[in-house]
């Protein structure tokens, strides 16, 4: 696994690889915003240089779209993220009390807009962790 480190308390998870390596619809740190991947098109080497890629992205948690290019053999940093399920103990306006259904912790999270008329008290969400930050998902 890639470095674990921590700034201001926040717990950084991820592991290294060459951009030849990632996939659509996998991760990847951008400006340290975990990000899915949307597209890979990938050059073919010239004369003098190697070939490259350019990755279209989104962030998870800003959902800001990014473009980077990258030779393929260049390593970017890839965030471990955690899917999990949690309990809904209670509703605050759009902000759902949580209970991890493994760790038992509770937390509150902001009810995505789309998931609105979905997040019920005692109903189950699915939820995702990386780089420190939460963010309920659609299964």
């Amino acid at each position: 696994m890639g470095e674990v480190g921590s700034v201001a308390g926040i717990c950084m998870s991820w592991v290294q690889q060459e951009i030849r390596e990632l996939k659509v619809n996998r991760y990847i740190l951008v400006d340290e915003e975990p990000c899915k991947i949307l597209s890979i098109q990938t050059s073919k080497p010239g004369k003098h240089g190697e070939a490259k890629a350019r990755l279209d992205v989104i962030g998870l948690f800003d959902g800001q779209k990014r473009s980077i290019v990258h030779p393929v053999t260049h390593k970017v940093k890839v965030p471990v993220i955690d899917k999990r399920k949690a309990q809904v103990l209670s509703l605050r306006g759009d902000v759902a009390q949580l209970m991890d259904l493994q760790t038992y912790e509770t937390f509150e999270l902001p009810i995505p807009g789309e998931m609105r008329g979905d997040v019920r008290p005692g109903g189950e969400v699915l939820y995702m962790e990386a780089m420190g930050r939460r963010q309920m998902t659609r299964p």
